[in-house]
């Protein structure tokens, strides 16, 4: 285990669930079907849930959480906004969602790869939010 490895591994996963949380609300925001909404706000709950079982264990760690960087928080707010202002359907809220999930599932594989070393707690809880995206794109498939 290498502490380096768990705190970056941590950071970015802490960085991933605020991303999605974020995501999340704006789509939210702009209003979508019940069903949709029911099935965005538990994935958000989720995504709340294991963001502070992580920053407990950053803080563990006596790490600082990491927020998204600020580019790529920003261009998905302007891509999430443009495409909403021109079709704010429930397959378009579910295109976008699935476009971030999958974004997400591809970081966080990477990031479980690059930091080997982290411990297994950390490992679990980045698995765990892998899960958390897969289980939500399955659930946005029929609204697409």
């Amino acid at each position: 285990m290498d502490r380096a490895d768990t705190i970056k591994l941590l950071k970015e996963c802490d960085s991933g669930t605020k991303m999605a949380v974020s995501s999340i609300d704006e789509v939210l925001e702009k209003g979508c079907g019940h069903e949709l909404k029911q099935l965005l706000q538990e994935s958000k709950n989720h995504h709340e849930k294991l963001g502070n079982e992580i920053h407990s264990l950053l803080n563990e760690h006596g790490s600082e959480e990491k927020d998204p960087a600020p580019v790529a928080k920003g261009m998905s707010w302007m891509k999430t906004n443009m495409k909403m202002s021109m079709d704010n359907s429930d397959a378009m809220v579910a295109d976008l969602i699935t476009d971030g999930c999958n974004m997400g599932i591809k970081s966080l594989n990477k990031y479980l790869n690059q930091y080997k070393q982290a411990d297994h707690e950390s490992k679990k809880l980045c698995s765990s939010l892998i899960e958390i995206e897969e289980e939500l794109c399955e659930g946005l498939k029929k609204y697409l």
